[in-house]
């Protein structure tokens, strides 16, 4: 613009000198008007850079984050199963006449189950008496003979072998009785093996054979199962990265743990549990330690086969710090926080992150006492924004100064 003006200047010089006492009015004029322009000109940039207003802060939440000491847990999948798994067989063979329970239930032990057909026990029984009665009349006899020729032989009556006879046939006849009562026992028996009663307290099965089946004992005798589940056990593993976690590196059984089951609908069982086997090696093909724990379960709450939630608590951990999830950002270089500075304005700060503790990260890296983690408005935010803070739970901003401890996290 300046330039312009120079070239004006210059041109109407020339018409001066040509007719200068008629035109000296309208030169004058010319050359007030050009340096009017001109200082317009240079004012100008000054002038629209004032124009522009200075960025507001920006609102947002911001968390001052102090040192805690929070539990050391894992959680891993893990399948019920009862404590005891026993199978129901038949102990004779015959025909399965009546089924006595009902599929599913529970069942005490000592409750029949099923009715075999005793009848051929039956018959079996009566046989083994009337042999027991007649060796024992064998016995007896034997018993007197035996008497009798003891006397005749001290008064040199009859031969010392007669009298050896008569001794060796009541031994043998003592013998013989002692079978037939052993197969009188086994007679019984048999006869009481024909109602099936179950072994232990728990749920019953399917049962595998229906009325009306021929059973052999052996391995033809299944019949149904029954599981254990008061108290009921949990089989789960960790893997080695889990382990690492812990203070001692491994479980041992007995390990003074808190044991917890988060059920498939997401509700946590009220029981505690006890940790009741450890593998004393690492499975080579899975990386895992197997383990497992025992519930009470006298409401029939859980059930064998069942998939839960095994949290698992082995300890505490200091000096770290808690923050929500909605507050940390993943990024190539790791994971960042947005975190306010003494200028009031909003900086990246890297950190090392832990597990999580319900909708928290756990900080292990990073931060310091005190610092103050902006958490949300984050897609506005920029290094260097200013940040107008609002406490935890408010919708005002709060006053400029140092936020005060809060060692609670938002959530």
């Amino acid at each position: 613009m300046q330039t312009q003006a120079i070239a004006f200047t210059q041109k109407f010089s020339g018409l001066l000198d040509a007719s200068r006492p008629h035109r000296l009015g309208l030169a004058l004029s010319c050359v007030s008007l050009v340096v009017l322009i001109s200082g317009c000109g240079q004012g100008r940039p000054d002038a629209a850079h004032a124009a522009i207003p200075a960025a507001p802060a920006l609102p947002a939440v911001v968390l001052q984050v102090a040192p805690q000491r929070v539990p050391i847990a894992v959680e891993a999948v893990g399948q019920i199963e009862g404590s005891k798994e026993v199978e129901v067989r038949a102990r004779v063979s015959g025909i399965v006449l009546k089924r006595l329970y009902h599929e599913g239930d529970l069942v005490r032990a000592g409750a029949p189950m099923f009715k075999i057909d005793p009848a051929p026990f039956e018959i079996a029984l009566a046989q083994a008496q009337a042999q027991l009665a007649q060796e024992q009349a064998r016995n007896e006899q034997s018993r007197r003979e035996s008497v009798r020729l003891k006397q005749l032989a001290a008064e040199k009556a009859i031969s010392q072998k007669e009298y050896d006879d008569a001794s060796s046939n009541l031994k043998l006849s003592h013998a013989t009785l002692q079978a037939a009562a052993a197969k009188l026992r086994e007679a019984e028996l048999n006869l009481s093996y024909t109602s099936v009663a179950a072994p232990v307290s728990g749920v019953s099965g399917r049962a595998v054979r229906s009325e009306g089946s021929l059973i052999t004992a052996g391995a033809d005798s299944l019949l149904t199962s029954i599981s254990q589940v008061d108290p009921i056990w949990v089989r789960f593993s960790l893997s080695e990265s889990d382990l690492a976690k812990l203070p001692q590196r491994r479980l041992v059984r007995g390990a003074q743990v808190e044991i917890g089951l988060v059920m498939p609908d997401g509700t946590r069982y009220p029981g505690k549990g006890r940790l009741n086997f450890a593998a004393t090696q690492i499975d080579t093909r899975l990386g895992t330690q197997q383990l497992r724990a025992e519930f009470d379960n006298a409401k029939g709450q859980l059930l064998p086969g069942q998939f839960v939630r095994v949290q698992l608590v082995a300890g505490q951990r200091d000096n770290v710090f808690l923050v929500p999830q909605t507050a940390v950002m993943a990024a190539e270089a790791g994971y960042m926080l947005f975190v306010m500075d003494k200028e009031g304005k909003a900086a990246l700060r890297p950190v090392q992150l832990g597990d999580w503790i319900g909708s928290d990260w756990m900080v292990l890296g990073g931060l310091a006492a005190g610092d103050r983690v902006i958490v949300d408005n984050l897609l506005k935010l920029r290094p260097g924004a200013a940040v107008s803070p609002l406490a935890p739970g408010q919708g005002k901003p709060a006053k400029a100064g140092p936020a005060p401890a809060n060692t609670s996290v938002a959530k």
